[in-house]
């Protein structure tokens, strides 16, 4: 039988804040979520001065959680807010979540520390889009194949929290090991070691969860994960500027990130945004993917520009970052994707195939150069 919420709050409720005040009436406490798989998730906001203090309710509240009959695991965030008002902005965009923009007068500054990197892992790239529906999930898996094509040790951690896609691409139903009982196994598809929130759910279960959770989220599939060797880590992140990219663009140093984006002009549009976005948090933008470019009737060869062409390789030339390929909208690419029979790994000499493994090609050769540690951003947020 699953535990209910009220027993999850009893529970919380013998977990004494660093004052002695029960940790429900402290005003810290978020909304506590609690699953019909007995997984519990909420978050605990605090003073920015007093978050070496609360780690350790922290880590209290989700023993406390756990105890409790009928739960199976607890999530639970640590996030900080400066007096005064003065909140450390959790992403860059109004509200976080999927698609969220910039803040007006938002700017980011390199802060004191390099972002530590992945033990292990070589370089981390993002493979992002500035909306959603133009096959940046898709573009990623194959992307990440052609790099393994290549000779490379690859990775592949699906970012998209709300959304996540991986399980569906890559036909994944069984459920991640632990190691030690504290880490999480990838599990192996196609000579990738893969990570995905989606392994831990039921593929309809919603993800309604707050920033913080967000980004708690991403940071431990990053690191509490063993990952081992990896050449390239390939992230798939969620469409949009929020929690999750700025959760990235603070964990780890990011060696650069792909921007995928249909011809149109409303996608162009979102996909200044994310290239704008990642350069404001110093992260390199390694191109762009002009995806569903074009469309070859399989019947009479006719080719038909049904979203335009051409608009992603001008909007890369006028921003001045590298134009990676073009990618075809073709139904071979899209039965083989919903049937997690990606087509660089089950039609590895066919025209789709090689077209990815160009790409890869043009990504691995911007990632041959040194790794430099990069500060992490800070947000400030101008009143």
């Amino acid at each position: 039988m699953t535990a209910s919420k009220d027993q999850v709050l009893a529970a919380l409720a013998k977990v004494p804040a660093p004052d002695g005040t029960p940790l429900p009436q402290t005003g810290a406490l978020s909304d506590v979520i609690v699953g019909d798989d007995g997984k519990v998730f909420f978050s605990l906001t605090v003073d920015a001065a007093a978050v070496r203090a609360w780690e350790t309710i922290r880590k209290q509240a989700e023993d406390a959680v756990k105890a409790v009959a009928g739960v199976q695991s607890a999530m639970v965030a640590l996030t900080a807010e400066r007096s005064g008002g003065a909140a450390r902005a959790p992403a860059p965009g109004v509200g976080g979540g999927r698609g969220g923009r910039p803040a007006p007068g938002a700017h980011a500054h390199p802060a004191d520390k390099v972002a530590p990197g992945i033990p292990g892992v070589n370089a981390v790239i993002a493979v992002a889009s500035g909306k959603g529906g133009v096959g940046k999930s898709t573009t990623a898996v194959n992307l990440a194949l052609g790099l393994r094509d290549l000779g490379l040790k690859v990775g592949m951690l699906d970012a998209d929290i709300y959304g996540p896609s991986l399980p569906k691409l890559l036909a994944i139903r069984e459920k991640p090991q632990t190691v030690g009982g504290t880490r999480l196994k990838p599990i192996e598809r196609y000579g990738m070691k893969v990570m995905s929130i989606g392994f831990l759910i039921e593929e309809e279960t919603p993800m309604i969860w707050r920033g913080p959770m967000v980004m708690s989220a991403i940071t431990q599939m990053l690191r509490e994960v063993e990952w081992g060797n990896l050449d390239v880590m390939v992230v798939d992140m969620p469409p949009g500027t929020g929690d999750a990219q700025l959760t990235m663009a603070q964990q780890v140093p990011l060696k650069g990130a792909v921007i995928v984006s249909t011809p149109q002009d409303l996608a162009l549009i979102d996909a200044r945004r994310g290239i704008a976005m990642f350069k404001r948090v110093d992260v390199p933008v390694l191109g762009v993917v002009e995806n569903m470019s074009y469309y070859l009737c399989p019947s009479c060869g006719t080719r038909s520009d049904i979203f335009g062409h051409g608009g992603a390789r001008k909007e890369a030339e006028r921003l001045g970052v590298p134009f990676l390929g073009e990618v075809p909208l073709h139904m071979t690419i899209r039965e083989k994707s919903d049937s997690g029979l990606p087509v660089v790994a089950t039609e590895p000499d066919g025209p789709h195939a090689r077209i990815y493994r160009d790409i890869a090609t043009k990504v691995r050769d911007q990632l041959q150069g040194p790794s430099v540690g990069r500060a992490p951003p800070k947000i400030v947020i101008e009143g």
